[in-house]
Parts: structure tokens; sequence; C-alpha cells
């Protein structure tokens, strides 16, 4: 119910501005979106840490805008050190008004990152683009075999995608939506999780394992080991400002860490989908909040 509601004020408008505007929140947006991405990047990386950078926006209603997302992302592949990665989502990139826009500017995006050694991830969204994602995404891959998408655990055909994915850049999440016919429980998300982890590990492809969770970390690390998978076969995946200790301890061992950083003013609902996965973000959010009134 804690979930479903903050998802839901993820997409108010009155809420959003009362947030917004609010002096409170800028030190907690800034635990978890870069104020100044490109420091940020040059940190995570003398930390031995990997990046995929989000440009912060989506649900783009207006081919200007989604004009402006492509230059935004332009601008960044120019100071991004080869090995990074870029996450891109289709709704920024126009994929509300029509599929083909949001093939065009995302085609736009990979042609440069290529170009700069610079890899591109389509990021999932609303149950309701899942399709036109993975459309975007078969044809993407194409010309750029690398382009990765996507798969969110709580939607009941997760296994059944990483399966036909096989051979793909795949990064697994949970998933920070809702959907009719998704899991709702965190135990068959979990679940779920596990059984994709499965499909990807046993695979061709190259899975990027997105999760906090201690547990599904050290299943991800059996699973690669049970599948003859060296360190330089699969990744894991966290949040710029979650767990930070983790990423490094991970790192030190020898593992692949890459660090989801975002950044740029549209952060609210971002910022509502973070706090609405974990309650103890929520936690952590109202105690920064106290702390400065």
């Amino acid at each position: 119910m804690l979930r479903q509601a903050m998802l839901a004020v993820a997409r108010n408008e009155r809420a959003e501005r009362v947030v917004s505007t609010s002096p409170l929140t800028r030190d907690v947006v800034r635990r978890y979106v870069a104020d100044d991405v490109h420091a940020v990047v040059a940190e995570l990386a003398r930390e031995g840490l990997l990046v995929t950078v989000d440009h912060l926006g989506e649900d783009v209603t207006d081919r200007a805008k989604a004009e402006g997302a492509v230059r935004a992302y332009l601008a960044l592949l120019d100071r991004l050190p080869a090995g990074a990665d870029v996450s891109v989502k289709l709704t920024a990139l126009g994929l509300r008004l029509s599929e083909q826009l949001a093939l065009d500017n995302a085609a736009t995006v990979c042609e440069a990152a290529s170009v700069r050694g610079v890899t591109l991830t389509l990021d999932a969204e609303e149950h309701d683009t899942i399709n036109g994602l993975h459309s975007v995404h078969a044809t993407l891959r194409k010309e750029h075999p690398d382009v990765a998408v996507v798969v969110q655990a709580y939607l009941p055909d997760s296994e059944e995608r990483c399966r036909k994915l096989d051979g793909a850049r795949v990064r697994l999440c949970k998933g920070a939506y809702t959907a009719p016919g998704g899991y709702g429980s965190a135990a068959d998300v979990d679940r779920s999780y596990v059984r994709c982890l499965k499909a990807l590990m046993a695979g061709t492809g190259y899975p990027m394992v997105a999760t906090h969770d201690p547990r599904l970390v050290e299943i991800a690390s059996a699973l690669a080991v049970l599948s003859g998978r060296d360190a330089t076969a699969f990744e894991y995946q966290m949040l710029y400002g979650v767990r930070p200790d983790e990423q490094r301890r991970l790192a030190a061992l020898g593992a692949q860490v890459r660090v989801y950083v975002p950044y740029g003013s549209d952060w609210y609902p971002y910022l509502m989908r973070r706090l609405a996965e974990r309650p103890r973000n929520l936690a952590v959010f109202a105690r920064s909040l106290l702390s400065r009134s």
C-alpha cells in the first residue's frame, strides 16, 4: 500500500511543486542525483567503479522536448570516458508521440555513443510502454548489437523476456512501477528475479544484475560460478547514493560494478520511485528533512 501511494505521489503535480520547491529537499536530492555529473563520474572512476548516466526526464509529449533530450545526451557523450554507459528512457525521446520518433532519436544517440566507445541501455518504464521498448530495442540491435535493455522482474513475463533476449546485454531489476497482473508481494518479485537470473546466467548474453538486495547479490555470484562466468562476463549495478560501501566492497573483490548516476532538473519522479522501492529510503528521506527543519 505504501509503495502504491508513493508511486501515485510521483505522478501528482501538486506534490511535485511542494517537494521540488522546498529548500529542505536540496541536500537529500544531492545524495541520489548528481549535482555535477562530470565530477561524480570522475570520482567513481577513481574508486574503480563503472557508470551508466541517465539524463532525467520522461513522458515527453512535445517533439521539441524530445529533441532537447537528444541534444542533452549528445552533449553528455562528449564528456564521458570510453567504457561508460548511458541509460535512456524512450518516453523522454518521444515514445508517447510515436514509436518511430523514439526509434529515430535513440538511433541518433546510439550512433554517437558507439563512436565514443560508450554503450547505451534502454530503460524500462510503465507497463504500457514495454512492447514499444522491446520493439525499438530489437530494431536498434540489428545495427548496434551491444545496445542493452532493462527487464523488470515484477512483470509476469519477465523470465520469458530474458530467454528471448539470449545473447543481449540485459539489465535485470525488480521494477519501480505497478501493472495489472504484476507481482505484488516482495517475495513473488524476488522469486521472479531469481528465475530471470538463472535464465540470464545460463544464456549467452551479458547479465547486468541491478539490485541492492544482499541475498540476490549472493545468488547472482553463485549462479555466475555455476554457469562458468568470470568477473568480466557479468556486472552488478547499483544506484548512486545507495549502499556506496557495498559498491566499493564488490569492486575491491574484482567484480565489475556499475553505478547508475542520474542528473538533471527533472528529478522528482525518479526520487519518488526510489522512495517507493524501499521503505527504508523513505525513512532516510524523512530524517534528512527533519534534521534540516
